[in-house]
């Protein structure tokens, strides 16, 4: 059995996928972009502010399913330009308080939807 997870708090998907899904004693969220639910305007100039955006998302899902950021086992960062790694790592890492942050993968790919500079998924564990 598996259940949608949808919030206004974060971007509409642009194609036939879910925000999320839960399913198994997991939720499962899609990758997030960092463009503003509220006036559809993208964050692609300031790394820090757009994997911020990127975060809140992830924290709303998260929250739409019942569960949290101290809940999540695992994430997947995509990057556009690896130098913004130290950025991104920097603001990723705050939202992140217990002792033991999720596993992960950071990658550099050539292209993101929206020509965006950072896409991050997560897997937590449900409520």
């Amino acid at each position: 059995m598996k259940s949608k997870i949808y919030t206004t708090s974060a971007p509409a998907p642009i194609g036939p996928y879910s925000q999320a899904v839960k399913a198994g004693g997991f939720v499962f969220v899609s990758g997030q972009i960092p463009l503003d639910p509220a006036t559809g305007e993208l964050e692609t100039n300031d790394i820090e502010k757009a994997t911020r955006l990127v975060m809140n998302h992830i924290h709303h899902i998260l929250q739409a399913a019942g569960s949290d950021m101290d809940r999540v086992v695992k994430a997947t960062i995509f990057l556009s330009d690896m130098n913004h790694f130290a950025a991104v790592n920097r603001v990723y890492g705050s939202y992140f308080t217990g002792d033991t942050p999720p596993a992960r993968e950071t990658v550099e790919v050539a292209r993101l939807p929206k020509d965006v500079p950072v896409e991050i998924s997560v897997i937590a564990l449900a409520e």
